[in-house]
């Protein structure tokens, strides 16, 4: 038995090593929003039926689609943070960091996604402590403001 404990743990261990060699300081952040998106997804199956939704293949597909969609917009961010760090190099600036924009958008979609879970479980009856979901909208909007940029019109 003990020995079966030691193997998965090796076994997660491993896995864990790879991934962190391979996404460095995006590792946990990346664990982290996959394990959120799973459990929203099965949260907002959970949910559907007390919502009077239905539950079909083409909103199933569209919401694997749109989890596979937030991925790509972490891998979005790592490219801006290579160009970046690929800029600075090239003009002789080091930066102490690295998968900064990658770690904000990783972050920003963990809150959406822990708030839909809220959400979804508040739909399906389950009370939730009163100061979670303010607390997460919080947070949400801080890693937003942590990135002010304004989007400038074409027109102008």
């Amino acid at each position: 038995m003990n020995e079966n404990v030691n193997y998965i743990k090796g076994i997660f261990t491993a896995i864990f090593s790879v991934l962190t060699s391979l996404f460095g300081v995006l590792a946990v952040p990346i664990l982290l929003m996959v394990g959120t998106n799973v459990i929203d997804y099965i949260t907002g199956l959970i949910a559907a039926p007390k919502r009077s939704e239905d539950i079909n293949s083409y909103k199933s597909m569209r919401g694997i689609w749109k989890k596979v969609c937030m991925w790509l917009l972490v891998a979005v961010g790592a490219i801006i943070d290579q160009l970046i760090l690929y800029a600075s190099t090239t003009v002789g600036i080091t930066l102490p960091g690295s998968f900064l924009v990658a770690c904000i958008v990783a972050c920003w979609i963990i809150c959406n996604e822990v708030l839909s879970i809220l959400e979804n479980l508040k739909d399906i009856g389950v009370a939730l402590p009163p100061f979670l979901e303010p607390l997460m909208k919080n947070i949400k909007s801080q890693v937003a403001d942590k990135m002010p940029i304004s989007e400038k019109k074409d027109n102008e």
